[in-house]
């Protein structure tokens, strides 16, 4: 191998293509027309465009992918993961074209990719599943009686899924027609596959996987585990390695067992044996990714071994250079992922653009964000991962809470307040969570209220904007030729609105709002952050204009701000209006309801996929829709007007 086509993008590609270069290899880059200006394509030393924005005409479109390698000169493919990583069509035609496929061979990916025929495989071999339903019939009524059969909760999966699309947990008989059609629907999208499969809901288990490795000289062995059971919407969210609720046999036994499915499955290179570990101690398998996993990182930090330079060597033929017996782990490792998404609102994906950044140092941070990169909503909302590691567990946590206090993002709505609140969590802290920790736990989605220091902040800064739009801001930062005037903003947060009166004397600011009045001294300000005192509390807060939305980083987190003083009143998208907005930019892929139909608050209007997603927009109120705005398959903006409804009592 000389030149490695990686047929990914973002943070993905950036990390394979970051190990192939140490190794000696070139890199060549696939991008679509949205990533255009995407640091990946930067990165690597070739680029090539494989079509339009939209996901299945690029990153999925495996002739342009085999016609990029071509033209290239590429003689290697490396899928990353997600998209294409485990597609056995993708890897067979790789074989087919000449190339080598950096990963399982394709008929260990069909055999295992797929949840429903890795379930039966690997019961021939004596390996335990979680109870369910994995035959080829899917009619409803199949499907229904099954469900009655494994016994309530039950799981409903997209057998070619991961990453929690296509899945479901259904509670009640009730709700599971909703759930299938939900679920095979986000299947066909994301993987081409609408089947699913059945297994029974295990309460309070935890969420444990093995990284196996596999060459081509018959050897195979574990390099330890993770947890990854704090989980929303089926997708990890924190990962560790090891697990706080795994001893030396207990790793022993599942790593034993990961062997046991890759030998059974004939496996090449980096797998990953994912398991169910129940509060008894008992573990089932769940499925075996077929390829390298988001929250590598972890098992790289306790392991010091370099997972993608492995990868590289087994595809060269050449045999793993440790064996089971040399495999020692050190200290503790923790990964969070930050998302661009809304924890609040039921972790909506978000959009935009990174107006300001600034990195933690003391933590590895796998991404590719830059100032100005713009997140769309044609992709996966993971803008990257922080990992921290420790001589401990606890080491490696406050490690990585120190580290995410001192992250900043700005203009594009994140998860950070959310992962500093798990991290913090007395569960978590004391190493129990599990796969139902966060539905236990509601609060740590739920948005707070933004800071006075924070509405502060922004009234001083919108206040001194033009001084700061100046060469010399800092400068400037106190300068004012009429002292004493009150200004009077009105500024809204978070759906907050607040009348603020402002009065000025040089870097000393009063700042009234009813009753409560703050005094504000502005020490000093760049363009990107100033320094004040607030109520004598001497604070730092980053800030970016984007417009006449502010973003600011201040004591309670990053925080948006929009100045609406002269604007007009307008409460038309007020919740209760009977106006069902896009929660985001996406497209339309069901459309409900029709112009006289009778709805109820909390009914589905529209459907909405963004960000490989599928979002419910509800009606807010009781009535009678007045209009539909869209129909299937038009393209929306974020707060697009979709459907009107006349209210009734």
């Amino acid at each position: 191998m000389r030149n490695i086509l990686v047929a990914n993008r973002g943070e993905i590609a950036w990390r394979i293509m970051r190990s192939a270069r140490a190794q000696g290899y070139r890199t060549t880059a696939i991008y679509s027309s949205a990533d255009a200006a995407a640091p990946h394509v930067a990165y690597a030393d070739q680029a090539v465009c494989v079509g339009p924005a939209a996901v299945g005409a690029s990153y999925l479109n495996i002739a342009r992918i085999l016609e990029a390698a071509r033209a290239a000169g590429a003689d290697a493919v490396h899928p990353g993961y997600g998209l294409l990583s485990e597609n056995a069509d993708f890897a067979q035609a790789c074989h087919d074209a000449g190339l080598t496929f950096i990963g399982p061979r394709a008929e260990t990916i069909r055999s295992m990719g797929n949840k429903r025929q890795a379930r039966i495989a690997v019961q021939a071999h004596g390996v335990p599943c979680v109870p369910g339903y994995d035959a080829e019939d899917q009619s409803a009524e199949v499907l229904s009686r099954e469900a009655a059969r494994i016994g309530f909760p039950i799981m409903v999966k997209a057998a070619a899924g991961g990453g929690g699309r296509g899945m479901r947990r259904v509670s009640a008989p009730a709700e599971l027609a909703e759930a299938l059609n939900r679920a095979r629907s986000e299947a066909e999208k994301a993987f081409g596959d609408g089947r699913l499969i059945l297994e029974r809901a295990i309460d309070g288990a935890r969420h444990v996987e093995v990284q196996v490795f596999a060459d081509a000289h018959g050897q195979v062995i574990y390099l330890g585990e993770r947890d990854c059971s704090v989980q929303r919407r089926f997708q990890k969210v924190i990962e560790e390695a090891p697990s706080p609720a795994v001893d030396a046999e207990l790793r022993r036994r599942m790593g034993e067992l990961a062997v046991l499915v890759a030998k059974s499955a004939n496996y090449l290179g980096a797998g990953t044996v994912e398991l169910l570990l129940t509060p008894s101690g008992e573990f089932y398998f769940l499925e075996m990714n077929t390829r390298l996993q988001v929250e590598h990182p972890v098992t790289e930090c306790v392991t010091e071994l370099d997972l993608v330079a492995w990868q590289l060597l087994v595809a060269e033929g050449k045999p793993l250079p440790l064996a089971q017996a040399a495999v020692h782990m050190q200290g503790h490792a923790i990964e969070v992922r930050l998302y661009a998404e809304q924890p609040e609102r039921d972790f909506t994906p978000a959009t935009g653009r990174v107006q300001h950044l600034v990195l933690p140092s003391e933590l590895r941070i796998d991404h590719t964000l830059v100032p100005g990169l713009v997140v769309s909503p044609y992709y996966d909302a993971l803008l990257g991962k922080l990992i921290a590691h420790g001589a401990d567990r606890e080491q490696a946590r406050k490690r990585l809470l120190t580290g995410l206090s001192a992250l900043r993002v700005l203009g594009v709505p994140t998860n950070q307040a959310f992962l500093q609140r798990v991290l913090a969590h007395p569960s978590f802290v004391a190493g129990r969570a599990t796969t139902d920790f966060l539905k236990h736990e509601p609060q740590l989605a739920q948005g707070q209220p933004t800071s006075s220091a924070s509405w502060a902040a922004a009234a001083v800064l919108y206040c001194n904007r033009p001084a700061l739009a100046a060469p010399y801001a800092a400068e400037l930062a106190g300068f004012s030729n009429c002292p004493g005037l009150v200004a009077t903003l009105v500024l809204e947060s978070e759906g907050e609105r607040r009348t603020l009166d402002v009065e000025r004397h040089g870097g000393e600011f009063t700042l009234t709002h009813g009753e409560q009045r703050t005094m504000i001294t502005l020490i000093g300000c760049s363009s990107t952050d100033c320094e004040l005192s607030i109520d004598a509390l001497r604070m730092r807060v980053d800030y970016a204009f984007d417009a006449d939305r502010l973003h600011v980083h201040g004591p309670d987190g990053a925080r948006s701000f929009v100045d609406l003083t002269y604007a007009p009143a307008d409460r038309g998208l007020a919740a209760g209006s009977g106006k069902a907005v896009a929660p985001m930019d996406g497209s339309v892929v069901e459309v409900r309801v029709q112009p006289g139909d009778r709805v109820e608050s909390g009914q589905t209007l529209v459907v909405v996929e963004a960000m490989k997603l599928e979002l419910r927009v509800a009606a807010d109120v009781n009535g009678k829709v007045a209009e539909v705005h869209i129909s299937r398959g038009a393209q929306v903006k974020a707060r697009q007007l979709l459907v009107e409804i006349e209210a009734s009592a």
